[in-house]
């Protein structure tokens, strides 16, 4: 049977600790707690489930303090959460059952959903490394959106972490660390220009955000999903700027490195809704729908994008160009999807006409 070593980094979790612990408490064969500075009960929760506890002064990098937790691990197989993920019990049994079985992969890449519908649906997922072999000794890059670099023999796994945050610490913490790096004269690396441009996104601003997009595209060193990732995300700055030709050329510049992805299709589709251009609107809706979920990819992946968006926007579209039969069917296959959705629910008395 292999063995896990689970090593995290925390800071005030009290709120949620126990809660992620209780979840491995019977796959980890032993426990590391890295401690950045908590003033609250987290040691003790801690302490609790008999983890291993170091404390760390915090310096600003996510990947040093996990390099420091995983340098602790001792068992077959490094695995990392953070305090506010869960494991559900299905999840909790296909990984005890991976334990027993007769893999030993470098790499284990999991699921992990960090969104969620009002049901608790998973609605955006992606794939992360999440079991490292600790004898290979894979180091941690990045001082904020750390990563291990997939290599050596990988294995895709249908186990899905779960991540529910409860709070925001300091919503400027990482745009702060990336611009204090920049200060000092470190130079970003393809996929940090990637997420700092997205960083300056989320805090919107959306010149400064678009100029680093096009850094980071014109270098023609970032992965490529980064890259069309990157597109659409220029494009929603070029949006909410409210310039609507310079949005489109950024969504369908995305074509050029793959097969268009449902995200940026309904993207395109609602740029010609907005402006009362339902045919247009409607045609990208269709090609949405031709779209299936890159399994594997390593995408950040917009599930509703794949169908449910899709039908709920075309039974608008259609019903807006009269075509009421149309606009029904659609309606009733989004409603199939999520029937409690609360925009299925203010539109079910209108076309049940």
């Amino acid at each position: 049977m292999k063995t896990i070593s689970l090593a995290m980094i925390v800071k005030d979790e009290e709120a949620v600790l126990a809660r992620c612990l209780d979840c491995v408490k019977e796959i980890a064969d032993e426990i590391i707690i890295v401690d950045t500075g908590s003033r609250d009960q987290t040691m003790e929760i801690a302490k609790a489930y008999h983890a291993k506890l170091y404390p760390y002064a915090w310096k600003d990098d996510f990947a040093a303090a996990r390099n420091y937790a995983f340098s602790f691990a001792k068992m077959e197989y490094t695995m990392w959460l953070d305090a506010d993920d869960i494991i559900t019990e299905e999840n909790q049994k296909k990984l005890l059952e991976w334990k027993h079985n007769d893999a030993h992969p470098d790499i284990v890449m999991m699921k992990y959903h960090t969104g969620f519908d009002e049901e608790g649906i998973p609605v955006f997922t992606y794939e992360r490394e999440r079991l490292m072999k600790t004898a290979c000794h894979f180091q941690w890059v990045g001082a904020i959106h750390e990563a291990i670099t997939p290599q050596g023999e990988i294995s895709y796994v249908d186990i899905a972490i779960c991540h529910h945050k409860e709070k925001i610490n300091d919503p400027d913490r990482n745009l702060r660390i990336f611009e204090q790096q920049l200060h000092l004269g470190k130079a970003l690396s393809p996929r940090e220009q990637y997420y700092y441009a997205r960083e300056l996104y989320y805090h919107k601003r959306y010149d400064d955000a678009i100029a680093q997009f096009d850094i980071f595209l014109t270098s023609k060193q970032g992965w490529f999903e980064n890259c069309i990732d990157a597109c659409r995300m220029t494009g929603a700055c070029y949006r909410e700027k409210g310039e609507y030709e310079n949005a489109l050329r950024s969504l369908f510049e995305s074509f050029f490195y793959d097969t268009p992805r449902a995200e940026l299709l309904c993207d395109i589709a609602f740029l010609f809704y907005e402006r009362n251009d339902f045919i247009k609107a409607i045609h990208w809706y269709q090609q949405a729908l031709s779209c299936e979920i890159k399994k594997e990819s390593g995408a950040f992946i917009q599930v509703d994008c794949y169908r449910f968006i899709p039908y709920l926007q075309l039974s608008v579209c259609y019903e807006r160009i009269h075509a009421h039969t149309l606009a029904c069917e659609y309606h009733q296959k989004a409603k199939a999807i999520k029937p409690h959705h609360p925009l299925i629910i203010k539109n079910d008395p209108f076309f049940a006409q």
